[in-house]
């Protein structure tokens, strides 16, 4: 998976942003970008600047719950000019006080605002004010990594009350987002892209129970869904697309 990514269905040269630069996904991704030769150029977009400089990547500070710094990193993006490719790498499932439920008695307000904030408002927030920067005459896409388990038809464990529901919410936003980007920029796409289990912090205290070869270092996923990415047409606008293609059911 050393190979940098076609994207033969974009036009280069391809401008790019990533948000959420600062995880393991998501600092993957910019690497594999930055191996094309079609990519012109990277805004990263995270609280912390990438730890290796490159001649066409730019950094922006951007806090998922401040839409000031969301609108300010969408400003020093557009500024190269339009936009091929736009993915939001973000998301949280546990932290210090956050673990995910395993029965309702555990739900709480606190937890269920912080994951809607930062796995749904947040990624919202991207898209309004990165969507109007899409290419009007080329396909382009914005993408944002959601979960399978955010599936309301493919549930059938329950529990992850917080993370499912958020997930749930991003995915219909996704939805929402697409019906009118499809009238407002016909030739761009609004993806989901469930990454499958990523070696990173936000699984590392769950993969215990991940299947033999189904834990994938991040360069592996970040290679899987730019070849997803890469392959999308219309018709998949609006879908949840895991890493190996296939269509994740509402």
């Amino acid at each position: 998976m050393d190979t940098p990514p076609r994207l033969a269905s974009f036009s280069p040269p391809l401008h790019c942003a990533v948000i959420g630069a600062g995880g393991g996904l998501g600092a993957a991704i910019v690497a594999a970008l930055l191996a094309s030769e079609r990519v012109a150029s990277v805004h990263a977009a995270s609280r912390t600047p990438p730890p290796v400089p490159h001649a066409r990547l730019a950094w922006s500070p951007l806090e998922l719950t401040d839409e000031d710094s969301i609108a300010a990193a969408a400003a020093a993006a557009g500024r190269q000019g339009p936009l091929d490719l736009v993915i939001v790498a973000s998301g949280r499932l546990h932290g210090e006080a956050l673990q995910p439920e395993k029965r309702w008695e555990q739900l709480s307000a606190a937890a269920l605002g912080e994951l809607f904030a930062i796995n749904a408002t947040g990624p919202a927030l991207c898209a309004k004010h990165f969507l109007p920067l899409l290419r009007a005459d080329a396909k382009a896409v914005f993408a944002a990594v959601s979960a399978r388990v955010g599936s309301i038809g493919d549930n059938r464990a329950g529990g992850w009350y917080a993370y499912r529901a958020s997930k749930a919410a991003l995915n219909m936003l996704l939805k929402t987002l697409a019906l009118e980007l499809a009238r407002r920029r016909p030739r761009a796409l609004c993806l989901g892209l469930h990454p499958g289990t990523v070696d990173t912090a936000l699984s590392r205290p769950f993969q215990r129970a991940v299947p033999d070869g189904r834990l994938f270092t991040p360069a592996v996923s970040a290679a899987h869904l730019l070849d997803v990415i890469d392959r999308a047409g219309p018709a998949d606008s609006g879908s949840v697309l895991a890493w190996d293609g296939s269509t994740v059911p509402p």
